[in-house]
């Protein structure tokens, strides 16, 4: 099962929570009404707990009056929320006025959605959270909630247990020790050792197990026998005491394993044994496995114990095997934004390129590992030579692809559009035939003549490039419609003759919009100060000085958006 990085974070959070309240049974709900409110917007919350007869009554609950949260009563199959009692599957309803299930409480209900707290393959209740908006809640409510649902269901069981019996006050002291101490170790073999030994404080034995469910055999995952690390043979589903706990999701206890057809040796000495299934959700990830060579050494005590124990261990467990698992997937995709990192800076020009009349250089630094800035540098039948500075909506893998598509667009059009507004036209209708949801591209285009001192721009909505002429820096008043987003898009063109020393500077918006600890942004006026204090300063010389105000500006090694800036200096 794969999350992605923030349900990882609501499930950690669930979890640091349960860890806070893990036995007080108001606080636990309170907390969980706080966790559920920065996930959903709710105008009536409630928790509602399985009675003895099957019945669900309020036990904590938002926005009902007092009077009704008391009295309420529901039958397991009745209205929305019995229902997703009834079938333990949560139950979403956008209009409640078409839904012949709902039992009105208050009338301005538009929208209900139903999930419920299951443990120990029983159902604890259900979190009823209820909108005056319609259609309120989606799927991605349903699964962060049935993530939050999954840690406090356990969580929630436990502290009914405890009110129903006060004299396993230091068992459940224990166990809630636990529960803290599980929720902090993420690594699954230092889990397992931790499990080991609370077991041992609860139950003493001599071989202490844990098998892992994979597909239809129960692997040995864990081992301990007399403080030593030992590996025995997994178990197929049914066969044997373990087998058979996690077939009939069953504890079983076996005072006397010569009296137990189903006992299966592994090692020499045995007489007792107890296999308490681990469940998650519902479903069996594994078993816990005591053995002792004194006969009868476990009994009922020891057995309630381990079953409270129980859900916290599957938790625990199913929490670090998910932590392994993002940490290989983080790895792998590390290793591959860093290959494509590589990529993209063999697709950008290596070293800066001589054209004649101009002195060029330019830079890319990406805020993350692969930048949505691009630029790129064209000679056009050896008179005239083509720029393009690009920035793409966004950052990341996609982005850097999408830019990597504009650039090998603009490789095979530079040859036949010789102006840049009608390079920036024919780009914009390549990209409109390749559409992508939500990403289009803002650049700037340059065409520099040698032997007119020319140089023609034209903009698509790129921050406004400055040039610096006589001493003096100014900003080009032109813009344009974003690449990709309409047909026909609309391009300014200017063009300007410049002089030995004159400097061009194009900078995509990560240059400009780069931040002060008081939020004033760099901009434009910062930029031309700059340009102005270096009056001799080559075009290398300016690109250093301009990447290192914008660091020492923003006070971050790293930027928080990709910056790319070209300076070009006449000669």
């Amino acid at each position: 099962m794969r999350l992605p990085v923030d349900s990882l974070q609501v499930l950690t959070e669930a979890s640091e929570v349960v860890a806070n309240h893990p036995l007080s049974l108001d606080e636990l709900l309170r907390a969980l009404a706080e966790l559920v409110r920065k996930v959903a917007d709710y105008q009536l919350f409630a928790v509602l707990l399985a009675e003895a007869n099957g019945d669900l009554a309020i036990r904590y609950s938002i926005g009902y009056r007092p009077e009704l949260a008391e009295r309420l009563r529901v039958r397991r199959g009745e209205g929305i929320t019995g229902d997703a009692a009834k079938r333990r599957r949560t139950v979403i309803v956008g209009d409640v006025r078409k839904d012949r299930r709902y039992l009105m409480a208050v009338e301005a209900v538009r929208s209900e959605i139903a999930v419920p707290l299951v443990a120990r393959g029983k159902l604890v209740g259900v979190i009823d959270l209820q909108s005056a908006r319609p259609a309120a809640f989606d799927e991605d409510s349903r699964n962060v909630l049935e993530l939050i649902a999954s840690r406090f269901s356990l969580a929630i069981d436990a502290a009914l247990l405890f009110e129903q019996s006060m004299r396993q006050n230091a068992t459940l002291k224990t166990l809630a020790d636990a529960a803290q101490e599980f929720s902090t170790i993420l690594a699954l073999d230092e889990l397992l050792h931790k499990i080991s030994g609370l077991v041992r404080q609860l139950a003493r034995y001599d071989a202490f197990s844990i098998y892992l469910l994979e597909g239809q055999s129960l692997q040995h995952y864990f081992g301990v026998r007399f403080d030593e690390r030992v590996q025995w043979q997994s178990m197929p589903l049914g066969e044997g005491i373990v087998g058979a706990a996690g077939a009939d999701r069953k504890t079983i206890l076996a005072r006397d394993t010569s009296r137990d057809p189903r006992y299966v040796q592994a090692v020499e000495g045995i007489r007792s044994e107890v296999a308490v299934p681990l469940i998650l959700k519902d479903a069996v990830i594994g078993v816990l496995d005591l053995e002792s060579e004194r006969l009868a050494a476990f009994d009922e005590e020891h057995v309630q114990a381990l079953e409270l124990l129980a859900p916290q261990v599957a938790a625990a467990i199913d929490n670090a095997r998910l932590y392994e698992q993002l940490a290989r997937e983080q790895a792998r995709l590390r290793q591959d934004l860093t290959a494509a990192r590589h990529l993209q800076k063999l697709l950008l020009p290596t070293g800066f390129p001589r054209f004649e009349g101009l002195e060029v250089a330019a830079r890319n630094v990406s805020a993350v590992e692969v930048s949505g800035d691009f630029y790129d540098f064209f000679e056009q039948d050896g008179e005239r030579f083509m720029l393009i500075n690009g920035d793409v909506t966004g950052k990341g893998a996609a982005a850097a692809l999408y830019a990597a598509l504009a650039s090998g667009l603009l490789q095979s059009l530079t040859a036949k559009f010789l102006e840049p507004k009608a390079l920036l036209e024919a780009l914009n209708q390549g990209l409109l035939a390749r559409p992508l949801d939500a990403r289009y591209l803002v650049a700037i285009v340059a065409c520099w003549v040698p032997a007119e001192r020319r140089l023609s721009v034209a903009s698509s909505g790129q921050p406004r490039p400055a040039v610096r002429r006589g001493g003096k820096a100014e900003f080009l008043r032109i813009g344009g419609t974003p690449l990709g987003m309409i047909d026909p898009g609309v391009y300014d063109e200017v063009s300007l003759e410049l002089a030995p020393g004159d400097v061009f500077v194009t900078a995509s918006d990560g240059l400009h919009e780069t931040e002060d600890a008081a939020g004033r942004q760099y901009g434009e006026q910062r930029l031309g100060e700059l340009l102005e204090s270096l009056p001799d300063a080559s075009a290398r010389e300016l690109l250093d000085a301009i990447f290192e105000d914008a660091r020492t500006y923003g006070g971050m090694e790293s930027p928080p958006d990709d910056r790319t800036v070209v300076v070009l200096r006449a000669l």
